[in-house]
């Protein structure tokens, strides 16, 4: 989904003929994932950085396309509303001082994003509490082919509009840009094939107690929501699902429904054959082995946790976790990255046979619903425990994970630190956020202004005043 189609629309033609070529991939992708050898190298980490960009009064700032042209890195790409740019990160081992490495860069990017941005800036935050619903109009997307064909291709799909349903909030919109409210801070993992699965599974696990501790999307267009109403937002304004596919169990946005059993093919497997394509874009000079169509199909399916099929350097499998959300800080996104990886490599050791996957699925949406004082449950133990206390009974096994992989203690010990400090103070960014409102007596733009500068501080959000 990265680069922009020649055009915005498809023929019935092009649909099928898409479809074909994804099921020709699929058997080329299983080939690959076969071979021995494949996959193999050292373990690397990458992240995507998703910003609104503001006016000087704190409101959405539909100006990407200046702001990428002015700044000319081909780290910085368009996103789905006008007020939403991407940053991509320079992929670095995961051996050796990964978080300070990745502190450092989204520093360095999110100052210049917002030092390009004229009487305004730059915000990391899951979702922009100044949104209103005037800011959702067709007018608000990208000027980008991929955008129109991707509203176009899910609207072919779905003939009714999208009602979002929020605790008291109901919304409906007749287009998919709802989801440029939701601001993610996304991290990569590289994986060799025989290890996809355990490490898939764990990824599961252990993102309900991580989600738990990082809540920073507590507002949607004035009201107060979940910890993290992203989750629920963003697998309701881009469900296709009308009455004509209300059998598929899930939506385009999903957490998933079963444990991984094999590896990752399955996963790409059960892709094409539950979901129709939405951007039937077809590549007619690309190699063997770059299988592009099956790639831009697995780019429109947005599992939380999700994989990813790179042909550079000789191919390789990725796990793509897309759950965290923007922000607050850099000290805040690398310290999310380190539990988030840490935990998933300690879990990915562990037996979980005998702890269902429903129960990873309640943690997950009971910890964006509840944030730290979500009751969630763990392999191994019986009943349920307060979310904060079970981060800080985790934190150890976090710590063990990335140090088995290689990473330098004080980095490990530095990142996760600041779980632990956000944890006992019970400050995250949603908390925050509420606290910062009522002191300023219900003023959201006065809010925005204030996080921006904290935010561009460094500080992360346990120190925030």
């Amino acid at each position: 989904m990265g680069r922009d189609l020649d055009k915005e629309r498809f023929t019935e033609e092009e649909y099928v003929r898409f479809g074909e070529r994804m099921e020709e991939q699929l058997a080329v992708l299983r080939e690959l994932l076969d071979t021995p050898g494949f996959g193999q190298g050292p373990a690397t980490i990458g992240a995507e950085l998703e910003l609104f960009l503001i006016d000087g009064d704190g409101r959405p700032l539909p100006r990407n396309s200046q702001v990428q042209e002015s700044l000319d890195d081909p780290r910085v790409v368009l996103e789905l509303g006008r007020y939403n740019i991407e940053v991509n990160l320079t992929p670095t081992p995961l051996a050796g001082t990964p978080f300070e490495v990745l502190a450092a860069e989204v520093q360095e990017m999110m100052t210049k994003v917002d030092e390009a941005v004229e009487h305004g800036g730059a915000v990391p935050i899951g979702i922009l509490p100044t949104l209103d619903t005037e800011d959702f109009t067709l007018g608000a997307m990208s000027d980008q082919n991929r955008y129109r064909a991707m509203s176009r291709g899910i609207r072919r799909l779905r003939l009714e509009p999208f009602l979002v349903k929020i605790d008291d909030l109901e919304l409906s919109v007749e287009d998919v840009i709802l989801e440029s409210a939701n601001t993610s801070w996304q991290v990569h993992i590289r994986t060799p094939p025989e290890r996809f699965a355990r490490l898939f599974n764990a990824a599961q696990l252990a993102i309900g107690p991580v989600l738990a501790v990082c809540g920073n999307s507590p507002f949607f267009v004035g009201r107060q929501l979940w910890e993290e109403t992203r989750i629920a937002l963003m697998e309701e304004a881009a469900d296709d699902r009308d009455v004509q596919r209300g059998e598929r169990r899930d939506g385009r946005v999903t957490f998933g429904s079963d444990w991984v059993r094999e590896g990752a093919y399955e996963l790409f497997e059960r892709y094409v054959r539950d979901y129709d394509p939405i951007l039937p874009d077809l590549t007619d000079d690309a190699g063997r082995y770059d299988v592009p169509e099956l790639r831009l199909h697995q780019g429109t399916v947005w599992q939380w946790n999700r994989p990813v099929y790179d042909p550079a350097d000789g191919g390789h499998l990725r796990i793509e976790m897309r759950a965290l959300p923007a922000g607050p800080s850099c000290a805040d996104m690398a310290a999310n990255t380190a539990f988030l990886l840490g935990l998933t490599l300690s879990q990915a050791e562990r037996d979980l046979t005998g702890y269902r996957f429903a129960q990873a699925y309640q943690n997950f949406y009971r910890a964006a619903m509840s944030g730290l004082d979500a009751k969630l449950s763990w392999p191994g133990d019986e009943g349920e425990f307060e979310a904060a206390d079970l981060v800080l009974r985790l934190l150890p096994e976090a710590r063990e994970g990335l140090l088995a992989a290689g990473v330098k203690p004080h980095d490990a010990d530095r990142a996760l630190g600041v779980i632990e400090q956000r944890t006992r103070l019970r400050r995250t960014g949603s908390v925050w956020q509420r606290e910062a409102l009522e002191r300023f007596g219900g003023d959201r733009r006065r809010m925005v202004r204030r996080y921006r500068e904290l935010a561009l501080s460094g500080l992360p959000v346990h120190l925030w005043p």
